[in-house]
């Protein structure tokens, strides 16, 4: 949050504004103009909160989403729209956060119109509020506005966003003295102000009324305890710039030097947020020294500690500009790529901690972690995926941001690397999927930049992977076949052998069974000249289902028995018996049941070897439908009969037919 007033100690408190929250309260009941038509209004009412960055803006909508939530039992829900900077954040982004508060899922990869459409389609029927912080202008906004006339939405942007209808915006400039006062009354004790009214009210005026000014004021004064309100009011009229800008530089110009510096460098921190890990890893101190040291920014109005965030802090997003400039003109660059690629190698090791805790006792990477200082170190894995899930944004944040700097490719990919494989770790890679699209896309920048065609052919894969099973099946084939070029461009054979299978794959999920046969024997050439024994058994078996699926029966009779063959020569007992069945449904969909019959006793018995009892309860059923069509039902019964023993009541014979047809 922004522009957030705080009091002493570091507790948030709001101050003022009741003529402003009076008017946007009574704005919610303003007949609208469809309304004045004798329509229904099509979707949520929008109440914007307008004003400059310090102005206390986004104070003002989160007092007054506070008072309105109970009338919303949809849930409250935000979206900031700006980077700390001021830097749009793109729509797609914050559709994405929008979801997961939701709790809805999102396929990986998804445009940015679906991913709009989700939200206000999880909108749709919830009486909710939603707070749209920081909104650059309408384009932003109208695409997450609910389609519901009992939710609302209340915006905060610099001034009217043109372009949505029926919008009166609430702006809001400096405190009235009164609360101004209170405001810096909060940070000083009552007795400075009390001795010496007239010189608070001038302080307050100096500040323009603006908390952002205000808190920084009031911060500088409770750290000097014998200092004059006066004395302060004189300082800042001697410096230039508007009041946030002077009170700023009053304040830091009266840090200690290390301290400074420590400030200016979390204008590098992802979004604005850091910890002590990351403060010390810029500033190159110790970690408790950090942590010291953000609590006393949170003291001083610089930083605000974020409720529930584990250590986190953030700098106000009207601070950042301030920082950016103070760093370009007393940090040497050189200084601050350091400072960077400190910050992204603490967290590659954070990261590789945290995903190292979840391997077994005794592992290589539990016994890398022992060697590791204890301040990197986590306890347990629920301790590590706790950190990991609430600074997700933060470190994804930090992928992107080191991806774009350019200068520090090696450790960015190291970062993305180390993020994927702890998501994965923690979150599996299913609800991890939409997060690992956007890395996967992060490393395909990369490689194309620095021309790494294996990593560029590694990105492309697993893109690829998750078009696929998010029904893309057209991206899916053009990133497979790039992904082919790439690996032949690298003269990686697992990279090229991968692509060329999985362009099969993809082509019979289209069922477009003459290509997916000719990718698949292509990718089988490779593998039996480089006799990869497993990738060739398998790849028969591809051959033979598209064949089958084709209604080629005898080329799939014979890869299907090609399969089981090099299943055997490997004495992988469970893959014979699979393909054994396979060839017999082939010989039964041929119009031969006896031999079909032959082959499918012969899996089962395979089976039983392998220990698959799921298997072998499934081909007994298989077993016992081949004996109705042969005309002996007593027999069938008999085969019925064991599969039912073999896995017991709790299984159905429509769940054990259907592990057959996965099979």
């Amino acid at each position: 949050m922004t522009d957030q007033a705080v009091a002493a100690g570091g507790a948030s408190q709001f101050y003022g504004r009741q003529r402003e929250l009076k008017a946007l309260r009574a704005d919610i009941e303003r007949t609208g103009l469809d309304t004045l038509t004798g329509r229904k209004a099509p979707r949520a009412r929008v109440l914007l909160v307008a004003g400059k960055p310090g102005s206390g803006r986004t104070a003002l909508a989160e007092e007054l989403v506070a008072s309105l939530a109970d009338r919303y039992p949809g849930g409250v829900f935000r979206a900031r729209l700006a980077e700390p900077g001021g830097e749009p954040v793109p729509t797609a982004r914050a559709a994405q956060e929008l979801l997961a508060a939701l709790g809805v899922a999102e396929p990986p990869g998804a445009a940015e119109d679906e991913l709009t459409a989700l939200v206000r389609g999880a909108f749709a029927d919830r009486r909710a509020l939603l707070l749209l912080d920081d909104a650059a202008d309408a384009e932003q906004v109208e695409p997450l506005l609910p389609d519901n006339p009992d939710a609302l939405v209340v915006g905060v942007a610099r001034g009217p966003l043109t372009g949505i209808t029926d919008v009166r915006p609430c702006t809001v400039g400096g405190l009235d003295p009164k609360s101004a006062i209170e405001l810096l009354t909060s940070f000083t004790g009552s007795v400075r102000v009390t001795v010496d009214p007239q010189a608070a009210e001038s302080l307050a005026e100096e500040c323009g009324g603006l908390p952002g000014a205000l808190v920084l004021a009031g911060g500088w004064l409770a750290a000097r305890p014998k200092a004059s309100v006066a004395d302060l009011t004189k300082r800042l009229r001697g410096l230039t710039g508007d009041p946030v800008t002077r009170a700023f530089t009053l304040v830091h110009s009266s840090l200690p030097q290390p301290a400074a510096r420590i400030l200016r460098h979390l204008c590098l921190a992802p979004l604005g947020r850091a910890d002590a890990h990351t403060a010390s890893a810029l500033a190159g101190c110790s970690v408790s020294a950090a942590a010291t040291t953000l609590a006393d920014f949170a003291a001083l109005g610089l930083a605000r500690e974020i409720p529930g965030g584990d250590g986190q802090y953030e700098v106000p997003g009207h601070l950042v500009p301030l920082l950016r400039a103070e760093l370009e003109e007393q940090d040497r660059t050189a200084e601050v790529q350091l400072a960077r690629a400190r910050m992204l190698e603490r967290t590659v090791r954070l990261l590789q901690s945290s995903r190292a805790v979840t391997e077994p006792e005794g592992s290589p990477a539990r016994r890398k972690l022992a060697g590791l200082p204890r301040a990197l170190r986590f306890p347990n894995a629920a301790t590590a995926a706790a950190w990991l899930e609430s600074r997700r944004p933060v470190l994804l944040a930090a992928a992107r941001l080191a991806v774009a700097d350019g200068e520090l490719d090696t450790l960015a990919r190291r970062l993305v690397a180390a993020l994927v494989r702890a998501l994965a770790a923690h979150r599996g890679a299913e609800a991890a999927a939409p997060d690992l699209y956007g890395l996967h896309q992060l490393v395909l920048d990369v490689a194309e930049r620095r021309g790494l065609h294996r990593e560029r052919a590694a990105a492309l894969l697993n893109l690829a992977d998750l078009d696929a099973r998010t029904g893309r099946s057209q991206d899916a084939l053009l990133r497979y076949r790039s992904a082919l070029e790439a690996g032949r461009a690298a003269n990686d054979p697992y990279a090229t052998g991968r692509a060329m299978e999985s362009v099969g794959g993809t082509y019979q999920e289209l069922g477009d069974w003459q290509r997916a046969g000719d990718w698949y024997g292509r990718a089988l050439a490779q593998r039996l000249a480089r006799d990869e024994r497993a990738d060739q058994a398998r790849l028969y078996g591809r051959l033979g289902a598209v064949h089958t699926y084709a209604g080629r029966y005898g080329e799939a009779l014979r890869n299907w028995r090609a399969a089981a063959a090099g299943y055997r020569r490997l004495a992988d007992l469970p893959g014979y018996a699979r393909a054994l069945s396979e060839a017999a449904r082939v010989q039964e969909y041929a119009g031969r049941p006896d031999e079909a019959f032959r082959t499918c006793e012969e899996a089962v018995e395979w089976a039983r070897r392998a220990g698959d009892v799921r298997l072998q309860a499934a081909l007994q059923l298989r077993l016992a439908d081949t004996l109705d069509r042969l005309g002996d039902p007593a027999a069938a019964r008999l085969h019925r009969s064991a599969a039912e023993r073999l896995l017991g009541t709790d299984a159905s014979a429509y769940e054990i037919r259907s592990a057959s047809a996965e099979d």
